[in-house]
């Protein structure tokens, strides 16, 4: 037996031990994004030097990805820490800055659409703003009594699979319902569709490049359907042994874990689309493109207002107060990440060489 003195003088200096070396618990940071906004981001914002508007629109891609990463981030002294997620903070400033100017809709460039069957969404919501950019546009929408859910599903995969295999640009617009896996309205699993684009880009036995094309979702949980398809690319890539070079430039709708909203009138409109609509086919003078910075600057600040009100002091806006969460949609811009730029993430969060990381980066 052991003498009762010496156990509790073991147990006196692993207390201490415990106070000077406490024990990292990876789950204490960051713990959910009102924390993160609370203890983390003016510190951040202050080194940044960024406005208030600018690093709104980013903080919440910063908080996603310090959560993925959030074991590295918990095993770092404060001061690392702090100076590790403002490196990531400008690395995604970087991607956006990179990428602003992408054209989403264009002159030359393709759109394909596909409308939720349901009720009111018209073709137009698509071949409008296309025609007024100089785009031509294929819509697809199910009418009851000429096709099945089925056969027009089986229409947009080709087309999409035509378009990844095609030199010219392409935009892909999809409204209606969605699910984390699925296009809910046609039910399409992300699945079918990372197997058409593969299908079509590797037509010519090149390398997997998709980076002419944009994938926009305005549905529920396009986010989460975004990143499932993005990473089934990804993993498909991997299983078949292909190179890939680019996955396709991806916009969300609505962020992870959100549902999206519509207006129900005359017309069902998502919220999304009808502030693109809005500020890029009703509002003068139109610029001559629309590009990725327009939705993560400009749709994205419109997008602010719903379930939020402005507080206003001396004439400026200063803030935001929360008014109905539930009306919160918080678009999500997701962009492809190149070699370089996936070592350079390492190399920020001191990860190894050969660390997996994703192809794709939530820019806000």
């Amino acid at each position: 037996m052991a003498h009762p003195h010496r156990n509790l003088g073991l147990l006196l200096i692993a207390a201490l031990l415990a106070t000077a070396f406490p024990p990292t618990a990876v789950a204490e940071f960051p713990a959910d994004f009102a924390t993160f906004q609370a203890e983390v981001s003016p510190a951040v914002a202050k080194r940044l030097e960024a406005g208030r508007k600018h690093y709104r629109q980013m903080e919440p891609s910063l908080y996603y990805l310090c959560r993925d990463h959030a074991d590295r981030l918990a095993a770092l002294p404060a001061d690392a820490r702090l100076d590790t997620i403002v490196a990531l903070a400008r690395f995604i400033d970087r991607q956006r800055e990179a990428r602003g100017d992408d054209p989403v809709v264009a002159p030359g460039r393709t759109l394909i659409g596909l409308l939720d069957p349901d009720r009111g969404l018209d073709p137009r919501e698509i071949t409008a703003i296309a025609a007024a950019y100089g785009s031509t546009a294929t819509v697809f929408k199910q009418e009851a009594t000429t096709e099945t859910i089925a056969e027009v599903a089986e229409r947009f995969l080709a087309a999409v699979g035509r378009a990844a295999a095609a030199a010219a640009p392409a935009t892909v617009v999809v409204l209606g319902h969605g699910l984390p896996d699925q296009i809910q309205s046609y039910a399409i699993p992300f699945g079918r569709v990372a197997d058409k684009l593969l299908t079509g880009a590797t037509a010519g036995g090149a390398p997997v490049d998709l980076g002419r094309m944009v994938i926009v979702c305005d549905d529920c949980y396009s986010a989460d359907f975004l990143t499932n398809l993005g990473t089934a690319i990804e993993s498909r890539c991997r299983d078949r042994g292909l190179a890939l070079a680019s996955l396709p430039a991806m916009i969300a709708g609505t962020n992870r874990d959100r549902v999206g909203h519509a207006d129900f009138g005359e017309k069902f409109v998502p919220h999304f689309w009808k502030d693109v609509i809005e500020l890029y086919y009703v509002r003068r003078p139109r610029p001559d493109e629309i590009t990725l910075a327009d939705f993560f600057e400009k749709v994205d600040n419109m997008m602010y207002g719903y379930g939020r009100a402005p507080i206003v002091e001396g004439g400026e806006v200063v803030g935001y107060r929360l008014v109905d969460p539930s009306l919160c949609q918080d678009p999500v811009i997701f962009v492809p990440l190149s070699a370089a730029d996936r070592d350079e993430l390492r190399t920020i969060l001191g990860l190894p060489a050969d660390a997996p990381l994703p192809a794709f980066l939530d820019i806000g």
